[in-house]
């Protein structure tokens, strides 16, 4: 088998690139048939979007729904690569293929980071023990599925844009859950404390019991399954099933094995080439510019970077993504047509840049306690730089469009007020900032 590109991970950015890779031709072709391209992916699993594995979780899709596309003009592997030879390029897998390759793209994403909790391994084992599961794979999300029922007591460990994905489907399901967040608010890395109290107060309203500055200290198995976790307080939580969901670690082992250069991920430039030239990375095992992004639109802004750079059609090189989360907690009751604040309705959530200002920033902030809607966006100088919206995104569109472009603002602010009050006409809170209306 010979091969011109080869991906190694058929998550979102694997799939993405060899998708382009082999369905397009390279600059000047006339849409000829693209490069040759073999994807290899180790899960038994068709490639899917890792994004909506909440929604399996809660049953409002089947896992057929979310598969990706089949890579078009791409040959694709079952197996796991165990060794890269960059003296003869070549990649060995686990079921004794041999692939050569011309340009070798990692894309081997990332893995659940497992706590140092007391008792969670026993001496020697390498396998969790009976009742708890990492909710990173469609696997993970299967076995999730099959164990929860009504009444089932859960325990979520972690409380960033993961485990509050996980509790809201869980509760959807009809289990106890329990959220604990050692942090001092649920996410903690898009949110503002209003924002997320929000969230709080929505998953409060769906049942979930929520515990954040909430350090976890062990688990006690009895029978060879946990049935506590124990906080540090000396608290215990009775549970039957328990959900890691404590962030991920690129995943980097054959790189590190190939003598590649990795940091916090595997080091790529602006061309997103390793150290060897014949070998790139993407998604969330590269790290550009000291960043590891860990997150779907950064992988696939990637992926496409990649392509078009292999194509012959690269403009420009990557510089960075600009990021923006989305989420839609979706509880049980009223569907979409239902109010966006706590209680069993949806509550539509968007987060972009830095919204925490600095002293001298200006910050339009306006709320609708009665909703539960929370609009606050952050200007410096004459750049919007971060913001965060929950409840009717109507204007989330707008705004994020204006933060990736980067322009200047213009000197009347109320177009962005417009769509700041779209569609409704809000209480105006001032933050402890100038607003934007007054400066």
């Amino acid at each position: 088998m010979t091969s011109t590109a080869v991906v190694i991970g058929a998550g979102l950015a694997g799939a993405r690139v060899a998708q382009r890779l082999g369905a397009e031709g390279p600059e000047g072709t006339r849409g000829a048939h693209g490069l040759d391209t073999v994807l290899i992916g180790e899960e038994d699993h068709a490639p899917y979007n890792r994004v909506l594995l909440a929604e399996v979780l809660a049953g409002r899709y089947g896992a057929d729904v979310i598969a990706l596309p089949k890579p078009a003009g791409t040959t694709t592997l079952r197996a796991r690569a165990v060794r890269i030879d960059r003296a003869e390029r070549r990649v060995h897998c686990d079921d004794g293929t041999v692939v050569p390759y011309g340009t070798l793209i990692l894309a081997t994403g990332s893995n659940p980071v497992l706590p140092p909790l007391r008792g969670l391994f026993a001496p020697g084992a390498r396998e969790l023990p009976g009742g708890v599961h990492a909710f990173r794979t469609m696997d993970d999300c299967l076995a999730l599925s099959e164990a929860v029922s009504p009444g089932t007591r859960v325990v979520v460990i972690g409380g960033g844009l993961l485990g509050v994905s996980a509790a809201r489907a869980l509760a959807g399901r009809g289990a106890q859950v329990v959220l604990t967040q050692q942090a001092e608010r649920l996410m903690e890395r898009q949110l503002d404390p209003a924002s997320s109290e929000l969230v709080r107060a929505h998953l409060t309203g769906l049942g979930v019991e929520v515990h954040t500055e909430c350090r976890v200290r062990g688990v006690g198995v009895t029978g060879g399954a946990v049935r506590s976790v124990e906080l540090a307080d000396g608290y215990s939580l009775d549970t039957d099933l328990t959900v890691l969901a404590c962030g991920v670690r690129p995943r980097t082992g054959l790189a590190l094995a190939a003598g590649l250069d990795v940091r916090k991920g595997i080091v790529v430039d602006d061309r997103l080439r390793t150290c060897d030239p014949h070998i790139r990375a993407i998604g969330d095992c590269a790290e550009h510019a000291g960043r590891v992004y860990g997150l779907a639109t950064p992988a696939l802004e990637q992926a496409d970077a990649l392509a078009d750079d292999l194509l012959g059609r690269a403009a420009a090189p990557y510089t960075g993504s600009r990021m923006l989360t989305r989420l839609t907690l979706t509880g049980p009751g009223p569907g979409p047509g239902s109010g966006p604040g706590p209680g069993p309705g949806p509550l539509d959530l968007a987060a972009f840049g830095d919204p925490e200002p600095h002293p001298d920033d200006d910050v339009i902030q306006l709320a609708d306690a009665t909703r539960g809607t929370y609009r606050k966006v952050v200007v410096r100088g004459d750049r919007l730089v971060g913001g965060v919206l929950l409840g009717d995104l109507a204007s989330v569109g707008a705004l994020a469009r204006a933060w990736e472009a980067d322009d200047p603002l213009p000197d009347d602010d109320s177009p962005l007020l417009d769509l700041l009050t779209h569609p409704q006409a809000l209480d105006f809170v001032r933050a402890g900032e100038t607003p934007i209306g007054g400066r």
